[in-house]
């Protein structure tokens, strides 16, 4: 098999994959494993968005200043913090984790799982068909027996305010990518974006100023936006809430953007960055074909199986279906419904009940999120007062950090705060919310007891080793019991 197929016009495969993300790459592989013939069609880089300019950049880029945060905070090692963080060798640590944008070995990986992969775009062109346009304007037509997955993702939206064409705003792609640090930063949008790239750019030497509509990380616990506010407050950066951006403006093209907002002031900064929402890559992929509506959200069932498509052929994954935009579960999904395809392929049955091997319950359910901020917030399940609108009859249960001896050995004077959402008709954890530093670590144990139903009784047995930060746990479910003695 090669990689560009020039000489293949027309060809035939069991299924048709539009995107070569980690996303793509995942139900690719779990359709090959079944023994299907798949084709993968990638109109950019073959690793798509995390690879090159979301996750994998901006953990690269964030890992130095966490680290440097780190060591200031234990006596001893914050004596040997001396100078400036070194923004050269970060940015080629970056660039050393995308490989520098060559995506060669992605691509040889796409073909050393036995599917054929084609470079240009994919617009469906009716049912289980797909045409694929080169850059060179040659056209490969492919149709797919089983299967087309759409798995195109999404990319930032820019607000429709005076000026944002002249100012030239960053976005995502330019916070990750970008190798100069601009002395005034303004980023617009307090969600997972908006505060790991003012934690990132403040800590590489910006003075960042984040503005947001409503109080940072508003779909998490309260505390968690309040606690990174303050982290990044601490840093010496400016965060406003309540704060929207009436219009731009940047009459000189090198020289700084004025920001106008809705109280009547305005702001000068020397690069402005909006991170205040993704809409889908849906708008030119030929959804009209098959009466969808271009640069829609795709509505999928529990397989991702697109609804209202005849003949149950055409599936959404990952960021288009819009059930939750993180790649770990746009993977997950794409390992569901690759397992679905094979199973619909082969005629067997489809396990689609809750938690069945062809559902994709945890999206509803047990949805782990980090934010790879100062200190660190990391969150699964609902909250508490997403719980109480679902109608779930709940108690919440609060303990702070520095509670536990092994998170001050850890940090020194550890700050952070974590709750659990208890269902109490079942006895079992609906959310739980962490926030300090390196408390990403703690979510995969949280994430089980959500996913697994674990009953209280029975994970107050799960013990944890002392001194480390994870006794949080042994403290979260001592505060519950004496609850209800």
């Amino acid at each position: 098999m090669t990689e560009t197929l020039e000489n293949q016009e027309h060809a035939s495969y069991d299924v048709i994959v539009l995107g070569a993300g980690p996303v793509g790459q995942n139900v690719a592989d779990r359709a090959r494993a079944a023994g299907l013939t798949v084709a993968v069609v990638e109109r950019e880089l073959v690793g798509g968005e995390c690879s090159y300019w979301a996750c994998v950049p901006s953990k690269a880029l964030l890992r130095p200043v966490i680290a440097l945060a780190d060591a200031r905070g234990v006596d001893g090692a914050r004596q040997a913090v001396t100078g400036h963080i070194d923004t050269d060798a970060v940015f080629a640590r970056r660039n050393r984790y995308v490989s520098d944008w060559d995506d060669t070995g992605q691509a040889q990986w796409v073909k050393s799982i036995g599917t054929d992969l084609f470079r240009g775009h994919g617009r469906l062109d009716g049912p289980r068909s797909v045409t694929v346009t080169r850059d060179d304007g040659g056209r490969h037509t492919l149709t797919a027996r089983h299967a087309v997955a759409v798995a195109t993702g999404s990319r930032p939206v820019l607000p429709d305010v005076p000026g944002i064409q002249e100012a030239r705003p960053w976005t995502n792609r330019h916070g990750t990518d970008s190798s100069t640090v601009p002395d005034r930063l303004a980023i617009v949008g307090g969600g997972g974006v908006g505060v790991e790239m003012a934690t990132l750019w403040q800590g590489l030497g910006s003075h960042v100023t984040l503005l947001a509509r409503h109080r940072p990380l508003p779909r998490m616990e309260p505390f968690a936006g309040e606690l990174v506010t303050h982290g990044l407050t601490q840093a010496g950066a400016d965060v406003r809430t309540d704060t929207q951006v009436t219009a731009l403006r940047r009459p000189d093209p090198t020289g700084p953007v004025t920001l106008s907002l809705d109280d009547g002031s305005e702001l000068e900064a020397d690069e402005v960055m909006f991170a205040i929402g993704r809409t889908p890559n849906t708008d030119d992929i030929g959804l009209d074909t098959v009466q969808l509506a271009p640069g829609s959200w795709l509505d999928v069932d529990t397989t991702c199986l697109v609804r209202g498509i005849d003949g149950g052929w055409l599936y959404a994954l990952g960021d288009v279906n819009h059930r939750a935009l993180l790649t770990h579960q746009g993977k997950y999904q794409a390992r569901t419904a690759g397992d679905a395809i094979a199973a619909r392929a082969a005629g067997r049955p489809v396990d689609d009940a809750p938690w069945g091997d062809h559902a994709t319950t945890a999206d509803q359910h047990a949805v782990p999120q980090v934010f790879f901020t100062d200190p660190e917030a990391a969150a699964v399940g609902p909250t508490a007062e997403q719980a109480a609108r679902a109608g779930h009859r709940i108690k919440t249960i609060d303990v702070d950090f520095n509670a536990a001896q092994g998170a001050n050995l850890h940090t020194d004077n550890y700050q952070g705060h974590a709750r659990m959402v208890v269902d109490l008709d079942r006895d079992v954890l609906l959310g739980v919310t962490f926030v300090g530093p390196g408390v990403g670590e703690l979510l995969h144990s949280a994430t089980v007891a959500v996913a697994g139903q674990v009953p209280l009784k029975r994970l107050r047995h799960a013990i944890a080793c002392f001194p480390t930060v994870s006794e949080i746990w042994l403290f979260l479910l001592a505060a519950h019991q004496h609850a209800h003695d």
